[in-house]
């Protein structure tokens, strides 16, 4: 049973660990047994425990998202259920969320606002939202983030350390040490809001050619590193009810305005988004997105965008060659012929809809089944291959990419993806990028990499 958190102590500490070492515990044994042949879980192991997983707020939500999307890593049920993974905790009580705001911006906080809301308005892995009032009227959006996150960061980590290892053991095909790197990595910046704060600015100025797309605007003097404070933007909740009640034009400008709002920033600055799930934008009255949650930013080195779309006209031409010299830019390493050809059956998978010149679905023909079948294929040529090192690099690009389609599948909207596509990376430059997003960073007072 979750607690309150106003009863945060060293024994809700000291639950919090046996609750993630029973979780991971459990999907390491059925996986090994899975592995062995011997499955023993099933559908209602995979539901109980993405619920377990849900109720803790922190990052092994997260890192079980991360793996669901991964080929052939977890049993189709594992993945299918963990894939859906959103919290459900309970939100900090009124006494605790006082206490926390004093913390953070003084004693004397509640001289800054007309009206704060007792009740949290959102709760996702890290914090919740509260909606409030200035003094001046303005209204804004307050994201406080919940107690001794970074020492349940460490310790979840730990937990997922332990977990890949095992795995490690059992199956070679996808070595993951480098994506653990990149998930320690993004998850300790997501704990600064100071950071968030940046990536707010940085996309505002991306997007700004883009007026569908709505980045709500940071306030630095309401904000620290553990409190966001931003403007607040109306819009209704993205699920499947009010995909199905938009008209057809309506999707199709969901869809560009999304398709755009993640791949202009990507192959203009080298930057991404990397959790495009439904709970990260809401659709205003107006038909235009407001898009929220800056916390899972990467940026890429010009030549990893430039290696991205050498990929993309590989794939188009059929040049093996070609092909393995984009995956050598990406990171990969240790590269045979065989190893190149089960890559390429992956990336066309990612890239398909891309690829062709018509309206379509963004899944094709295909329905779930097929793709996870085709992803089963991908993981037994590794094995057959001598498996392959994944590149910090590819993380977040696939774990975009699967999530940004299951959005428009939820649409179930047909487009041109391939002149969608097209219209962005058109002259493309790689010094050009590199000028550009040298000036984007500096602007934001974001580090280049």
């Amino acid at each position: 049973m979750p607690r309150d958190l106003d009863t945060e102590s060293f024994l809700g500490g000291l639950q919090r660990m046996v609750q993630t070492t029973s979780a991971v515990g459990g999907i390491v044994a059925r996986v090994a047994g899975h592995k062995m042949g011997v499955w023993t879980g099933g559908a209602d192991h995979a539901a109980d425990l993405k619920s377990v997983l849900g109720g803790l707020k922190g990052p092994l939500m997260k890192a079980a998202q991360l793996l669901a999307t991964i080929p052939g890593l977890l049993p189709d049920e594992y993945a299918k259920e963990l894939a859906q993974l959103q919290s459900n905790a309970p939100p900090m009580g009124w006494n605790f969320v006082r206490r926390r705001m004093a913390a953070e911006l003084g004693s004397d906080w509640e001289r800054y606002f007309q009206s704060f809301g007792h009740h949290a308005a959102a709760a996702a892995s890290l914090g919740q939202v509260h909606r409030a009032v200035l003094k001046e009227g303005r209204v804004v959006a307050c994201k406080l983030q919940y107690p001794n996150m970074d020492t349940a960061v460490e310790s979840d980590l730990r937990q997922f350390r332990m977990a890949v290892g095992i795995y490690h053991k059992l199956d070679n095909a996808i070595q993951q040490d480098d994506v653990v790197e990149e998930l320690v990595e993004r998850l300790r910046e997501e704990l600064d809001y100071k950071r968030e704060a940046a990536n707010m600015r940085l996309y505002r100025s991306m997007l700004e050619t883009c007026p569908s797309v709505i980045i709500p605007e940071p306030l630095e003097h309401l904000s620290t590193q553990r409190l966001l404070t931003m403007e607040w933007v109306e819009g209704s909740t993205f699920n499947t009810e009010l995909c199905d009640s938009l008209t057809e034009a309506q999707k199709k400008r969901v869809a560009e305005a999304l398709f755009r709002s993640w791949y202009i920033p990507l192959y203009h600055y080298g930057v991404i988004h990397g959790d495009p799930h439904m709970g990260n934008f809401t659709l205003r009255d107006d038909g235009g997105l407001n898009l929220l949650d800056f916390g899972t930013i990467r940026i890429f080195p010009p030549s990893f965008i430039k290696g991205n779309i050498d990929l993309y006209n590989a794939l188009c031409a059929k040049d093996h060659d070609k092909a393995a010299e984009a995956y050598k830019a990406w990171g990969f390493r240790d590269l045979t012929r065989e190893k190149v050809a089960v890559l390429n059956e992956w990336a066309e998978l990612l890239f398909a809809p891309l690829m062709e010149d018509y309206e379509r679905y963004i899944q094709g023909n295909e329905v779930i089944f097929q793709g996870r079948e085709r992803l089963k294929r991908v993981h037994e040529g590794l094995q057959k291959v001598g498996g392959v090192r994944l590149p910090r690099e590819f993380v977040l690009v696939d774990r975009s990419a699967i999530g940004l389609g299951s959005v428009f599948m939820r649409l179930k909207v047909k487009m041109n993806w391939y002149r969608l596509f097209q219209d962005i990376i058109k002259d493309f430059d790689e010094q050009a990028l590199a000028q550009r997003q040298a000036n984007a960073l500096k602007a934001a007072a974001l580090p280049v990499r």
